[in-house]
């Protein structure tokens, strides 16, 4: 356990119980150090006017203005008042409305200027916010000290519709005002180094600055301090994962004889990224390795070579997939792949939640007693009572589907520390795996196996060319013709179920709707067209997608349940409907699906987002390229920080408040430098008190989230 900090005082204490409730329901603030992290996200000064003119509608907002006037009039339809406040930035007018409250017309007089904060409506055209709160300035009858006083910058908070900022700016100061000494993580001679200010002098001029230059220095300082204990911590666990002992895999007969019967040769980078892992396998200490890889580039294969190394000496691997389509469809590959004599010596079994009790029980013993060294499954393989004979590999497919808790969930499954190999087609920028997976090793594949054609990838914009969607179905039309196949993803089930979110504000494309106007499609009659999604029960799904790759279904509209994995060679065209809906990693994911087996892959990004708008430049990303690694890099340049990292990456809240991944990759690797040259020369910080109690604090932090969450 860390030793006691003033950071770690629960808010209760310091502000009360009625102000600690609201601070931890409205944003997730428990203690003091949460709320001292709660940075500003900019600075307002008191002669300074927001721009009201670009309001966006339904976000709550806080803005400084002046107001305009003050009118109160009877309601018409029944009895009470409305007070209507306008207040202006000299350039736009912001209408303020109060119901029944008359008195605020003394306060919020002509001339008054204040802080406003409210989620922003609309009314008859017009912005409004309906009972905001406010905080007016006091005049000072000095003009001397009014002028200083206007010229202070103000911190502005995220807030939320029950938490305003200047709430969280008057807790923040009760709290400064009573806090304790400070120890700082960052060792003084690399503060110096870096000419960074102290912990607490930080955090005094992040939150009370007296000019600009004060918050800019706090952010400098706090910047480097987030960076440095967020990669001291995954060195940290790096170093904690290679201090236990692991039993070494190496490969023999097994896996001679497969290579032997592959009716291809492997690619340079199948070849180089299998030695590693061999390599790592062989090593008396557990295997971390993430691979990363092109769709179709061969990642499945590379994994079930190093279980055949395992396998070798009775051990067994265990495949977690993100879903149950790609669980039995590893499963059927895996098999295929190994033939009929090593599928009987290792039998591959398949563990998931819709499994049918019997069959489930059978699995399950296969899996205790030993007799199946390869287990494929879903969430259901973290059960409680999902137990293996010799777990000797856990391998994780599509890692970005996880956290971190169900990869270590499953590692903890193993007698000893199995070794753990983690797969992504999702390209990942050097600052996001330095600041995601820095406790793994990484190995990229970005040969493809030859024979795949490369993909055709266009834009159908909708909002310029309505009329070109028929010529999407024209050209489906034409690739079936072809005898071919293809998919058709949207992202929603019903008009009003989307996957994964219960109500979707806009009216998306469905799989209802599109199944049923395709059906009555005259370019496509005679043509069977069938739907997949999350909601059909899980031998429907499998039913249909072994329908699919035998080529009894000509199209399949779908919902993103198809994103990974899914491989049907004969699939030449990939029609993704509202493309805008979906991300860029999503979008290539996608795209990935098709021009599998030799014949020439065709993605169509269907869209209604209109011209220079993010969501159409993501969408014109990606068909501008198929290097997922340039894609990686423009997804982080697009998309916030939180939607790179996800919060699945973390064990509870994120650790970032000020660091950016997208453009603060020096400072990530600098700080590694420096926390690596710490932990190498004082592995367990004897030398550096402060640094180990902020790792212990973070490791407390991200086991109670663990527990919280479960």
């Amino acid at each position: 356990m860390a030793s006691a900090s003033p950071l770690d005082l629960k808010l209760d204490r310091a502000l009360g119980e009625r102000t600690a409730a609201a601070f931890a329901k409205g944003l997730g603030l428990r203690t003091v150090g949460d709320l001292l992290s709660h940075y500003p996200r900019r600075y307002a000064r008191r002669g300074e006017l927001s721009a009201l003119t670009e309001l966006p509608r339904d976000e709550n907002v806080t803005i400084v203005a002046e107001v305009l006037s003050a009118v109160n009039r009877p309601m018409r339809a029944k009895r009470g008042s409305i007070l209507e406040v306008t207040i202006s930035d000299g350039t736009g007018i912001l209408t303020l409305t109060f119901f029944n409250q008359a008195w605020r017309q003394g306060e919020l007089k002509p001339g008054a200027r204040g802080i406003f904060a409210g989620k922003v409506g609309d009314y008859k055209g017009s912005a409004q916010l309906a009972h905001p709160d406010y905080e007016l300035f006091e005049e000072d009858p000095d003009p001397q000290r009014a002028a200083a006083w206007a010229q202070l910058p103000i911190p502005i908070y995220p807030a939320t519709s029950t938490v305003a900022s200047w709430q969280i700016q008057k807790a923040v100061g009760v709290v400064l005002d009573t806090l304790g000494a400070l120890d700082d993580p960052v060792p003084d001679a690399v503060r110096a180094q870096r000419k960074l200010m102290p912990f607490a002098r930080a955090l005094e001029l992040i939150h009370r600055p007296q000019v600009d230059a004060d918050w800019g220095g706090a952010r400098k300082a706090l910047r480097f301090q987030e960076a440095f204990v967020l990669q001291a911590a995954l060195l940290q666990q790096r170093a904690r994962l290679r201090s236990v002992a692991a039993t070494a895999r190496t490969p023999g007969p097994l896996l001679e004889g497969f290579d032997a019967a592959l009716p291809f040769t492997l690619t340079g980078d199948q070849r180089a990224v299998g030695q590693q892992i061999a390599h790592d396998l062989a090593e008396p200490v557990p295997m971390n390795r993430l691979v990363q890889g092109e769709v179709g580039s061969g990642k499945t294969l590379v994994a079930l070579r190093a279980m055949l190394a395992v396998a070798e000496s009775g051990g067994q691997s265990a495949l977690l997939a993100p879903t149950e389509v790609l669980a039995q469809q590893h499963l059927r590959s895996i098999a295929r792949t190994l033939g009929p004599d090593l599928s009987a010596r290792l039998r591959p079994t398949l563990l998931t939640g819709q499994l049918p009790v019997a069959e489930r029980r059978k699995a399950m013993l296969a899996a205790v007693s030993g007799s199946a060294r390869i287990v494929v499954g879903t969430h259901a393989l973290l059960g409680d009572k999902v137990e293996f004979f010799d777990l000797g590999l856990v391998v994780v497919d599509e890692q970005h589907r996880f956290g971190v808790e169900q990869r270590e969930a499953l590692r903890l499954k193993g007698q000893q520390p199995p070794h753990v190999l983690v797969l992504t087609a999702t390209p990942i920028p050097r600052t996001v795996a330095m600041t995601v997976f820095g406790d793994l090793d990484i190995s990229s594949i970005a040969e493809l196996p030859a024979g795949r054609s490369p993909i055709e990838s266009f834009v159908v914009p909708l909002a310029e060319k309505p009329g070109w969607i028929s010529r999407v179905w024209e050209r489906v039309a034409e690739e079936l013709a072809k005898g071919h196949q293809a998919f058709v993803v949207v992202p929603a089930i019903d008009r009003t179920v989307t996957e994964g979110e219960l109500l979707d504000v806009s009216p998306a494309a469905n799989v209802t709707d599109v199944l049923a106007s395709l059906r009555e499609n005259p370019v496509l009659a005679g043509r069977r067209i069938e739907a997949l999604h999350g909601r059909l029960p899980g031998d429907e799904k499998d039913a249909l997608m072994r329908d699919f790759a035998a080529g009894a279904i000509d199209v399949l509209v779908a919902t993103t349940v198809i994103e990974v994995g899914v491989d049907v060679p004969n699939a030449s065209t990939m029609v993704v409907l509202d493309a805008d809906r979906f991300g860029v990693s999503q979008l290539h994911q996608l795209r990935g699906r098709v021009g599998r087996g030799g014949v020439q892959g065709l993605a169509l990004f269907v869209t209604g987002a209109e011209e220079l708008t993010l969501a159409r430049e993501r969408v014109e990303a990606v068909a501008s390229t198929l290097d997922g690694f340039e894609l990686a890099n423009k997804d982080l340049e697009l998309r916030q920080e939180g939607d790179v990292l996800g919060s699945t990456q973390s064990g509870g809240r994120s650790s970032l408040r000020l660091v950016r991944v997208a453009k603060d990759g020096e400072l990530i690797a600098e700080a590694r430098e420096v926390a690596a040259d710490i932990l190498d020369s004082d592995p367990t910080l004897a030398e550096h008190p402060a640094l180990r109690d902020a790792l212990e604090r973070r490791l407390d932090a991200e086991a109670e989230a663990f527990l919280a969450k479960n």
